[in-house]
């Protein structure tokens, strides 16, 4: 039965007031003030067709958002085996208002545990999240063709990992082998390892935690396979086709040592891939003095650029 149009545009100024509504129900209490007022949330989005929680996806849409929105899809850390999709918005509320505001959407999503499913599964989840965006863009007033990652410590890695072998041929990093159809415009990488072989080596006791994750994450140590973590580090498929990259790190950070980004940096210059290294001085692997004022000014000068 087709509706008169003003019943039409009735029923759709409804649906936009419950998908604003629900905004304000989801999202813990300490975001809300993050979020615009106007923002268009949809929530627990389903991205492989089945009924796992880790398969889940949200998508903020900015105020008076076009048919043809820039995508920035976030992949949260916890050492690939704890936290949600809101872990790392906590403190980075003023980035996330500033992204909305200037008329990026935001895409969280969520992927299987390193203690669930070991590498490449938890690749192949973001993979296939992305996949779905992509493939429904229209539905979500997206433009498929400016998707750019941002990913914080193991969803740093995930994003970094994802980007820089979006070009190579990896079957065993997609769902059922099938390369996606989508294309990385750029990526935002906090604080995320880049080299696992060197990472889970090091005998540094502040990496400790960090080489436990990871042998978790590869089903074993480094040291007793490093073909596993060479093909799940990012600066294993570096090539001159390569998104653009800003990275940020701390200077203190305990749990991955910075010059973790700094290789990653070099070997995107070596290949020239445009890059933008800060490492923070004084802060630790993650908190509030990576939404600084003047790192965010970069960070839009960035996304100016490349998204």
């Amino acid at each position: 039965m087709r509706l008169p149009p003003l019943k039409k545009l009735f029923l759709h100024f409804i649906m936009l007031f419950i998908v604003v509504l629900n905004l304000q129900a989801q999202l813990p209490e300490k975001l809300k003030a993050s979020f615009p007022g106007q923002t268009t949330f949809y929530h627990n989005i389903s991205y492989a067709n089945d009924t796992l929680k880790r398969h889940q996806l949200d998508i903020f849409l900015p105020p008076n958002a076009g048919l043809n929105t820039p995508l920035i899809v976030w992949i949260h850390g916890g050492a690939w085996n704890m936290g949600t999709r809101f872990n790392d918005m906590s403190y980075m509320g003023n980035t996330i208002k500033g992204l909305l505001e200037s008329g990026y959407a935001l895409a969280t999503i969520e992927y299987r545990y390193s203690t669930e499913a070991i590498f490449p599964a938890p690749l192949q989840d973001c993979n296939q999240a992305i996949e779905y965006l992509y493939q429904h863009a229209a539905q979500y007033k997206l433009d498929k063709h400016r998707i750019g990652l941002i990913g914080f410590s193991a969803g740093g890695h995930l994003a970094s990992l994802l980007a820089l072998s979006n070009n190579n041929a990896v079957p065993s990093f997609y769902p059922n082998n099938a390369k996606p159809h989508f294309k990385i415009k750029c990526v935002l990488d906090y604080y995320g390892p880049s080299d696992l072989v060197t990472l889970g080596s090091n005998p540094d006791t502040i990496v400790n935690n960090s080489r436990n994750s990871i042998s978790t994450l590869l089903g074993g140590m480094p040291l007793q396979r490093p073909d596993i973590a060479r093909r799940a580090s990012p600066t294993t498929y570096v090539d001159k086709n390569d998104p653009p990259f800003f990275i940020v790190q701390g200077e203190k950070d305990e749990s991955v040592p910075y010059t973790q980004s700094q290789m990653l940096a070099a070997w995107l210059t070596v290949n020239g891939v445009a890059n933008q290294l800060t490492i923070v001085p004084g802060a630790p692997h993650y908190g509030v003095m990576f939404d600084a004022a003047d790192i965010r000014k970069n960070l839009f000068a960035f996304l100016a650029a490349h998204l």
